[in-house]
């Protein structure tokens, strides 16, 4: 029994009845002035129908009092884009509008006849029906009473649960829109996936210079080194900062352009900050690096950037030898160093993982590791078609 009343208590019968009631507004005055054509509003509605954007309205309104506090992602959150989904919409309309009929008849006369047979069974009200064959047993009356209420109940719930289950088969996202979404969702995580990986490496290179520049200036004791790694340390910083910028604004301005990004004609910056640390670095780079498509030199500058973090990083301050070579419709970067007494950790930091994921999504592939000649060595081979 309490199953059975437990639709009474949920917020969502009342807001469904008022859905099915909407339609009833605009109709009702259409009859009171036409009541000899109410056919006609149904015609009307098949170009409203048609018109793209009558389905987000839709479906925000279903949204709202068929499912409220459900997600939102089962209601159409775009104008309808194919004659499929359009008409579709039509088909809503007209089946909202005959559902809105029952349910307003339903509401009104069911009451009326509850009451009716209430006075009956008091005495009050003249005539009977004529399946009682002209008995007057009052009692019967009052048995009958409540049986409209009962079918007003059922008569609410039940269209309720219609139209909600039309709504979502009518209204909510085609296979297309579905794809679309899933789509654009995938291209969010795949911008946040970047946008964390610019973070790293723009951050971390910063960062891992500004600690060996300390350490280096505070061992010096000179002033004159002191100065030039502070100068190094700002150089570092600010870049950083900038990238930090360009990234924030990004996400906290949906659809704001980027902002120009580091590519590798900018290669120089890197090599001179790392040698400015202490390290030796040796560099060959040929080719026209200018020519490379934008997104080729812009991840080789953040593969070159990361690459020579961890040579900072972990191998500290020795030689390290840096390949870019531009030609052949490849782009070849490559980065070694020898290896530490104390060895390097192959691949347990997101630092080469980066490498490979940047490598990977341009199509092109990464070594990293130990070249069996006591170098470490990154060598990275991207498409420049």
């Amino acid at each position: 029994m309490v199953r059975l009343l437990r639709p009474l208590a949920r917020g969502a019968t009342y807001t469904r009845l008022l859905h099915l009631w909407v339609p009833m507004a605009a109709l009702s005055v259409w009859l009171w002035v036409q009541p000899e054509l109410p056919w006609v509003p149904l015609l009307v509605l098949v170009p409203v129908g048609l018109v793209p954007g009558v389905r987000v309205g839709e479906g925000a309104q279903a949204r709202l009092l068929l499912t409220p506090g459900e997600p939102e992602s089962q209601w159409a959150a775009r104008p309808a884009a194919a004659w499929r989904d359009r008409w579709r919409t039509v088909l809503w309309l007209q089946l909202r509008m005959v559902l809105g009929g029952v349910a307003a008849c339903g509401t009104v006369w069911l009451p009326l006849l509850s009451y009716a047979l209430a006075a009956r069974a008091v005495g009050h009200g003249t005539g009977e029906p004529a399946a009682l064959g002209g008995a007057e047993p009052q009692w019967l009356y009052a048995l009958l009473a409540p049986l409209p209420l009962v079918v007003l109940y059922a008569l609410v719930v039940g269209l309720g649960e219609l139209v909600t289950a039309a709504g979502r088969r009518l209204l909510g996202p085609s296979a297309a829109e579905r794809l679309a979404a899933l789509e654009e969702r995938t291209d969010q995580l795949l911008e946040r996936t970047r946008i964390a990986r610019e973070l790293h490496d723009s951050i971390g290179h910063a960062l891992t210079v500004a600690v060996l520049h300390a350490g280096a200036a505070r061992a010096a004791g000179s002033p004159e080194f002191t100065d030039r790694a502070l100068t190094a340390i700002e150089e570092t910083g600010r870049a950083a900062l900038e990238d930090l910028e360009r990234v924030l604004g990004v996400l906290r301005e949906a659809g704001r352009p980027a902002g120009p990004r580091p590519t590798l004609t900018e290669a120089d910056r890197l090599l001179e900050s790392a040698r400015a640390s202490g390290t030796r670095v040796d560099a060959e780079v040929t080719g026209p690096l200018e020519s490379l498509p934008g997104p080729v030199s812009r991840e080789g500058y953040r593969i070159l950037q990361e690459a020579l973090t961890n040579v900072l990083r972990h191998a500290g301050a020795v030689p390290a030898r840096v390949r870019v070579e531009a030609s052949g419709g490849a782009l070849v970067l490559e980065v070694r160093n020898a290896l530490p007494a104390s060895g390097t950790e192959a691949g347990r930091g997101s630092g080469l993982r980066g490498i490979r994921e940047r490598a990977a999504l341009l199509g092109g592939r990464a070594c990293t590791g130990p070249d069996g000649t006591g170098d470490w060595r990154v060598r990275v081979e991207l498409p420049a078609g």
